[in-house]
């Protein structure tokens, strides 16, 4: 099976600055983990959208993928009470 390549929209980038370090790598492998199996265990698909969402301690990660391109849309990184307010 071939891996999926990561892309992360441009929003990401102030998500990763406010996550504290000591929950960084933890994400990132998270992410990384991705490239072989983007629909893991425990990953919910967000109702009415093409969205999907994984749990890394108290924060989430959605996602978006595109399995004819090979590629996944990292979205949103936030914390679990306000991940679902800025998605829609």
């Amino acid at each position: 099976m071939e891996e999926y390549k990561i892309f992360f929209k441009k929003s990401v980038e102030k998500d990763f600055k406010v996550i504290p370090k000591t929950y960084l790598s933890k994400i990132l492998q998270r992410i990384e983990n991705l490239k072989i199996e983007p629909r893991p265990i425990g990953s919910e698909k967000l109702s009415g959208l093409e969205l999907y969402r994984i749990r890394q301690g108290i924060f989430r990660i959605v996602y978006s993928i595109q399995d004819n391109e090979l590629t996944i849309w990292i979205v949103k990184i936030a914390h679990r009470k306000d991940i679902y307010k800025t998605i829609s």
